[in-house]
């Protein structure tokens, strides 16, 4: 296989950021060694759930001192429109990835406050029998609740598609996102994308029906960025429910109130024909376009990777494509089908397309590596494969296959293409054939990009011919 990628579009070249990791990580040991209940939590979470603690912060308020904003500067930072509070500016790192930092004026200890997120700060209180009062609407666009400390608070914030910081009406009030009735309408359009139809025998057919949907959802929800949240929220939920490894580890992360909000990206296989109109889909969430790179001669696929800032979530769009379609806009004119697949097309046509009936290949999250691979293994038996990267600032592996059956007019499809054989068609009939998978990663050093050649890699090993 050819380790030569290229890459198409703007260059994203994703740099390592380990000063800036030193100083957010001294700053959450001095969050922690401020608060006995985050401590204990730190210490709970690589055993129970096989994740860090660091890997759930969404924001650090500290005590600004001489000179800190410049150095976060220099430290790949930028300072925020959006404030925390009057007179509290707001520093993101938008080439890495770190928690966002407010500095506080005054005295007061190194750091005031830190923030974690989950996916529901009432789940959140329950796991840990805390009677926390919450500050926001239910469904509203930001809930917290605080957990005072000896020195530093720890505050435990839920959002749905929004960055800032207000719970009440502000900005947000503004923006049209505390209208009445805003959390019933959010439940109903999460409830459209939930009870949408996913299985066409014809898939034009299913992509103009999703569309509508979505549009619809769009309408309802009110804001585009709440829309994502949801469809996102229900997508995961779907892939989970055909999962086994998926709901062993959201199992254990419930155990803690903490949910999904580890998720890194989400992927979605796509058939070369109506991956423009997956593309449309996203952008109209709000979604805006990150690498897009073809992953050398002989790997035979490519992908568009694609990021809504707002709502925080990242997806990885997979298609298959030839050695000499490096140049083309794949993201945004169809190409025809090849005369026989590689491994993203013979998935589709064996499972179905993401957005419609398959549902995502894999949801990637944040854990602790090796804790993840012993912690399935000893609670339900689930292996995880050899790690397709293994660098100190990215590793990542997939849990072994779930197997899902194969409908016979799929099997019976791929079989009068020439895309399979007869033994194959009968063995996929028989015994399924690999559908989805968890990712186990863990980042380092901020670092924000993928190994692509090790991506090939893995994609060529899940091929359902291999299995």
């Amino acid at each position: 296989m050819s380790t030569a990628t290229t890459v198409l579009g703007p260059v994203f070249d994703w740099k390592r950021w380990p000063e800036s990791e030193a100083l957010i990580e001294n700053w959450i040991e001095s969050a922690l060694a401020g608060n006995a209940f985050a401590a204990t939590l730190s210490e709970r979470m690589p055993a129970e759930t096989s994740t860090r603690f660091q890997d759930w912060v969404d924001h650090l308020v500290v005590s600004d001192r001489p000179g800190l904003g410049r150095r976060l500067d220099g430290l790949g930072f930028v300072r925020q429109a959006a404030m925390y509070a009057v007179g509290v500016p707001v520093h993101a790192h938008e080439n890495g990835i770190f928690p966002r930092v407010a500095l506080a004026s005054g005295s007061g200890p190194e750091v005031r406050e830190v923030a974690l997120k989950v996916e529901s700060v009432a789940d959140f209180s329950r796991a840990h029998d805390l009677g926390l009062e919450i500050e926001g609407y239910a469904l509203g666009p930001y809930r917290v609740g605080r957990i005072p400390g000896e020195r530093t608070s720890l505050a435990v914030v839920e959002r749905r598609g929004y960055a800032g910081f207000e719970p009440f009406p502000g900005e947000l009030a503004r923006e049209g996102r505390m209208r009445p009735h805003a959390a019933r309408d959010a439940l109903a359009a999460r409830d459209l994308w939930l009870a949408r139809r996913r299985r066409f025998d014809d898939d034009a057919e299913g992509f103009d029906a999703t569309e509508a949907t979505l549009a619809r959802m769009i309408e309802l929800a009110g804001s585009v960025d709440l829309a994502c949240h949801l469809v996102f929220e229900v997508e995961r939920a779907y892939w989970q429910s055909r999962n086994h490894a998926a709901r062993v580890q959201k199992a254990r992360q419930d155990r803690l109130g903490l949910g999904w909000a580890n998720h890194d990206h989400h992927t979605f296989r796509c058939s070369r024909r109506f991956f423009p109109r997956v593309i449309g889909m996203l952008t109209s969430l709000g979604f805006v376009l990150r690498e897009r790179f073809h992953a050398g001669e002989h790997a035979g696929w490519g992908a568009q990777i694609l990021e809504q800032p707002r709502a925080g979530i990242v997806v990885f769009a997979d298609l298959d494509l030839a050695p000499d379609e490096a140049a083309h806009d794949f993201a945004h004119h169809a190409l025809p089908d090849l005369p026989r697949p590689n491994t993203v097309g013979l998935w589709v046509g064996l499972h179905g397309e993401s957005i419609l009936e398959a549902g995502m290949h894999h949801l990637e999250a944040r854990f602790d590596f090796d804790a993840l691979r012993e912690g399935l293994k000893a609670e339900s038996g689930i292996e995880v494969m050899k790690p397709f990267s293994d660098f100190p600032f990215l590793r990542q592996a997939f849990t072994e296959g779930e197997r899902w059956p194969v409908a016979r007019p799929r099997a019976d499809r791929c079989l009068a293409l020439g895309w399979i054989d007869a033994e194959q068609h009968a063995k996929f009939l028989r015994e399924g054939a690999i559908g989805s998978h968890l990712e186990d990663l863990q980042r380092r050093e901020g670092y924000k990009g993928f190994n692509q050649q090790a991506v090939s890699a893995i994609i060529a090993a899940t091929d359902p011919r291999l299995h």
